[in-house]
């Protein structure tokens, strides 16, 4: 459905450096940067890019919105959570754990990145 998501920065090399950790743990490589200075990320099909507002106005993160990101286990999880939270990341909502939900049992962490958006790590765990 998705060819990409879009994220807004007033610091890129804070969101790079946190990204690069954060994504890193999930398996995917480092972010490429272009002449224009958006920076992206491809791993499983997915990507995910790195902006300055194009209009010039400060970068402000979607309230109510949430990135999640795929993981292959819960050590994959808790690995993205301290990637972030060692990269400029600040933990938010309950810790890094399962979760009962109408759609299976989830294994999640949350962070809002250096920018404040919401972004998450999730697992589907087996039933």
């Amino acid at each position: 459905m998705f060819s990409h998501v879009m994220l807004g920065t007033d610091d890129m090399a804070a969101s790079k450096a946190f990204y690069d950790a954060a994504l890193g743990a999930l398996g995917a490589p480092a972010g490429i940067s272009d002449p224009k200075g958006r920076t992206a990320y491809m791993h499983a099909g997915g990507r995910l890019l790195l902006s300055k507002p194009i209009n010039g106005e400060p970068a402000c993160h979607a309230n109510g919105g949430t990135i999640g990101f795929a993981a292959g286990s819960p050590e994959a999880v808790e690995a993205w959570h301290a990637a972030g939270l060692a990269n400029g990341g600040t933990a938010i909502e309950d810790a890094p754990g399962p979760r009962e939900s109408p759609f299976g049992k989830l294994y999640l962490a949350y962070l809002r990145d250096p920018a404040g958006n919401k972004v998450c790590a999730v697992h589907r765990m087996a039933a």
